[in-house]
């Protein structure tokens, strides 16, 4: 067996894309072997320095890949992040600590490039905890009987004058973009989108290897000829034995920017006909869908997660990127093993803003940097926290300030996965 100190951990040139492309595969449970036109398409996400692979002798035995993002705080101030993904350790190569190592050196570089979290989802849950990431978001899909919902089959088209046409993938990479940008502006949580998502989801780019079949795409537009809404979705065929449709839409997207939008997306999808079931994709888990329904039992949930995991990398700039519905201040005691971000900060905030500086105080709550993390976006309670023994108050009420400060009236929602 190779020892561990004979296994190397660098950043990947282009002529060792193709064998770290082959491991990725495999730590994936895919096929292993890429085809020429696929590894072609992948190239499109290769930065020099980004990509980050461990080999054993010539042989790729570990994956790791960083990108550029900006996350959406809460308030609507974007902050830059380090996006991870493609982590993958080929099965005769676990546990040998080639995950620490790679990770290790992409937050130090993302540190120093001056990144204020880190950012992914989870495959597993019990991994990325020790590397000091909190689950920060939640995601929610919904199946909708649509026999049950209690909707009027007979009238699909909006009440509000606004009006729902099916468009093709140039139209969704002309407008889609945009709508992203207004609905992550606006949504804590969401992540930015390359142009290259937009290509990948409307078949310009295609690197799975399987024919491209389009999806159907619906466009809402208001009264006064704005978009504000578009869905992605694709339908099964499948009759019961008495000739009856038990047709089923699943949404692979949906963008709305107002309630109108989302009424008319969802109450569209649930008129079409020989549909009986809507399956919703992922969903904010507070999303106004089930009480869009005179019968909000016909939505029943599925599926219910943590999405969105997030690493603090720099305390200050984070809580100061976002806003607060309340007011207060809080001394907090940060404990990162990673030695990235730890300490002990005071932070002020109210209405006006916030401010976060260093403090040698003592703390009112000491929490590790995962906790932090749950709580930056607003969706996770301190009180909670306490209670789990996961966040300790050395002044009586203090998880509670916390609350009041971090807590946001909506849920936070990443709509991405990455």
């Amino acid at each position: 067996m190779t020892r561990r100190t004979e296994i190397d951990v660098r950043p990947l040139t282009e002529a060792e894309f193709p064998d770290w492309s082959r491991a990725l595969n495999t730590g994936f449970l895919r096929p292993p072997v890429v085809r020429a036109e696929q590894l072609e398409a992948r190239r499109a996400e290769f930065v020099p320095g980004r990509l980050l692979g461990a080999f054993d002798g010539d042989r790729c035995v570990a994956t790791f890949r960083s990108f550029d993002q900006e996350v959406t705080a809460v308030g609507g101030a974007v902050v830059p992040a380090d996006a991870i993904s493609n982590v993958t350790v080929t099965p005769t190569h676990r546990r040998r600590g080639l995950l620490t190592r790679m990770m290790a050196q992409d937050l130090a570089a993302a540190k120093d490039r001056g990144d204020v979290v880190a950012t992914l989802i989870a495959a597993e849950y019990p991994i990325y905890g020790r590397y000091g990431f909190g689950p920060a978001t939640t995601m929610t899909e919904w199946t909708v009987d649509v026999p049950r919902a209690g909707l009027d089959p007979r009238r699909p088209v909006p009440e509000d004058g606004g009006r729902i046409d099916l468009v093709d993938g140039e139209d969704v990479r002309k407008l889609g973009p945009e709508l992203h940008e207004r609905l992550r502006r606006a949504q804590p949580g969401a992540v930015s989108r390359p142009e290259l998502w937009w290509q990948i989801r409307t078949g310009v780019v295609n690197w799975n290897g399987t024919p491209w079949t389009e999806p159907f795409y619906a466009l809402y537009r208001s009264a006064d000829g704005e978009v504000e809404g578009l869905v992605a979705y694709r339908a099964d065929d499948h009759w019961g034995d008495a000739k009856q449709p038990l047709n089923t839409a699943t949404v692979e997207w949906l963008l709305a920017v107002t309630p109108a939008a989302e009424r008319a997306l969802w109450r569209y999808l649930c008129s079409i006909d020989w549909i009986t079931t809507v399956k919703s994709g992922w969903r904010a888990p507070d999303d106004l869908l089930p009480h869009l329904l005179p019968d909000p039992r016909a939505a029943r949930i599925t599926t219910q997660a943590d999405w969105l995991w997030v690493r603090i990398l720099d305390v200050v700039r984070a809580l100061q990127a976002r806003s607060y519905e309340g007011q207060g201040s809080l001394v907090l005691e940060v404990v990162d093993r990673g030695g990235l971000t730890g300490g002990r900060w005071r932070l002020e905030a109210g209405a006006d803003g916030a401010s976060c500086v260093a403090t040698t105080e003592s703390a009112h709550l000491v929490l590790d940097v995962a906790e932090l993390a749950a709580l930056w976006l607003g969706d996770e309670s301190a009180v909670r926290l306490a209670a789990l023994g996961r966040v300790r108050e050395e002044r009586a009420g203090a998880a509670r300030v916390a609350d009041a400060l971090l807590r946001t009236s909506r849920r936070p929602w990443c709509p991405d996965l990455f």
